[in-house]
């Protein structure tokens, strides 16, 4: 829509700029300079950022909301370069950064949760919490003492400090059912998603809707949940890189989605700094690797290690592993020493695994395992720079029944099959098409048993039929519909 048409515009359809104050989007170009005139408010808190309902668990789930100063995001207001990523036309990095195109500002006050079961009686309830500064406005809840596979409802409650208007929104989970339970299950996974690749201008993702019309148990977001090195704005402080969380969580397909998905997070390179990133290689403009942990700590709803794993009823484990806080330089000489996950985290690993009576064992990694990968690159294990450990690995996964890798990182979706000792890997591929780079059109070894150029998410789901536990993986594309798909019997 052209300048010129703006005005016959709002007379054809009806909708004055009072109107618009209602209705909870991100406008993208050209209409966005109407909307600077309501996309604040300068009364009350907000959740515009949503909620997020994570690490849920037999009896206990992670609560995590920012309290938020303005009802709606700061429209999308720049064009787009049509090529890989979209990155923005003509964007000042030295704008104020509460004008930036998706900036939510925060807000000081109280925010209390309730979760009730579903004859409405209210199981827990938290105290008033103040959202503070320090903490950029964020807050975490910790909750135990549910029920399993149990459905709940959260019922957050927030106010400014001096009273005033209460704000509510509603959510709901189901915690996970006990380990001796044959109970189906399904899940998705999705990598890499940079603010200006979103495919939707009203919502964000079109992948995120697309997931949550499947209505998964629950959300594993295997890392690059954000990109600090990629312009509109570069992150390179402080105020820059909460930017870049807050626009992510302002995107109406995201808030959408963890009103209903419980979610967990993995962590890689762009969401702690910058690519390829370890500790030593050198902080990102004012931004160090501290501040990066500080920064993902605030922004996710964890507790305790960044390594984890999650038991859900008879038939599926999954574990969820740690590649940036505990590993060796990549320009370090291969060797036993060099590592990606750390001998305390490697140590937990396999006791873990060697302890489950899971039917299905997935791991679930930030990066690859058996790839194959291009051959400059040097970060993860499926390349020569930390090939001692990728070998291990490998060789112990591979040691197990019914083990396979699902990991992020890798901007194409792909099923390989490791030649040597079969163990099988499936990528999810990014969020978006116009993220998906870094591998040639016809580009197809011998490992794979799938390939494919485009961004979409991995459905995985576990059943039983005629008594038989089956696993199946189906990759899927931004608009849900299946590209592929692998079955196992266990």
């Amino acid at each position: 829509m052209k300048k010129a048409n703006r005005r016959g515009f709002f007379k054809k359809t009806g909708i004055s700029l009072l109107s618009l104050m209602a209705i909870p989007k991100i406008f993208a170009h050209p209409i966005h300079k109407f909307l600077n005139l309501v996309s604040r408010s300068t009364t009350g808190v907000y959740f515009t950022n949503g909620f997020k309902i994570a690490e849920v668990g037999k009896d206990s789930v992670m609560l995590w909301t920012r309290l938020c100063g303005q009802e709606f995001p700061q429209p999308v207001r720049h064009e787009r370069q049509e090529k890989v990523f979209r990155h923005p036309i003509d964007f000042d990095e030295e704008q104020p950064v509460n004008e930036m195109d998706g900036a939510v500002s925060g807000a000081s006050g109280q925010v209390r949760a309730r979760i009730l079961d579903s004859s409405d009686q209210i199981v827990w309830t938290s105290d008033w919490q103040q959202a503070q500064l320090e903490h950029d406005y964020t807050v975490k809840m910790s909750v135990k003492g549910l029920q399993p596979a149990t459905k709940y409802r959260v019922h957050w409650e927030a106010k400014p400090l001096d009273g005033g208007l209460i704000r509510k929104e509603e959510g709901s989970f189901a915690t996970a059912p006990s380990e001796q339970d044959p109970v189906p299950v399904r899940f998705t996974t999705s990598t890499c998603q940079y603010f200006w690749s979103f495919d939707d201008e009203r919502r964000g993702f079109q992948t995120y809707d697309s997931m949550r019309r499947l209505e998964p148990d629950f959300f594993v977001h295997t890392g690059d949940y954000i990109y600090y090195d990629k312009p509109g704005p570069l992150a390179k402080n402080l105020e820059k890189a909460r930017h870049k969380w807050h626009a992510m969580d302002g995107w109406l397909s995201l808030r959408d989605f963890y009103r209903r998905v419980p979610l967990y997070m993995v962590k890689d390179d762009h969401d702690l700094l910058k690519d390829d990133m370890y500790r030593g290689k050198g902080p990102y403009g004012d931004l160090t690797f501290d501040d990066g942990l500080k920064l993902w700590y605030e922004n996710v709803p964890i507790e305790g290690k960044p390594y984890r794993t999650l038991r859900w009823g008879q038939d599926l484990q999954v574990w969820m592993v740690e590649g940036r806080e505990y590993r060796s330089e990549n320009t370090m000489e291969d060797g036993p020493e060099k590592t990606i996950w750390g001998e305390e985290q490697k140590q937990w690993f396999q006791e873990t695994v060697k302890a489950s009576d899971a039917t299905f064992k997935i791991l679930i990694t930030a990066t690859p395992v058996v790839g194959p990968d291009r051959e400059k690159k040097t970060d993860n294990h499926a390349n020569e720079s930390f090939r001692h450990e990728g070998e291990w690995l490998r060789g112990f996964l591979s040691g197990q029944g019914n083990m396979y890798v699902v990991n992020g990182d890798r901007h194409w979706q792909y099923v390989s099959k490791d030649s040597e000792t079969g163990l099988m890997e499936f990528g999810s591929g990014p969020v978006s098409d116009c993220h998906s780079q870094g591998w040639k059109e016809g580009d197809v070894r011998p490992e794979h048993r799938f390939l494919r150029l485009k961004g979409g998410f991995l459905s995985v789901q576990v059943d039983r039929n005629s008594g038989k536990p089956e696993i199946r993986f189906e990759h899927r594309d931004v608009l849900g519909k299946v590209v592929h798909e692998e079955r196992f019997e266990g």
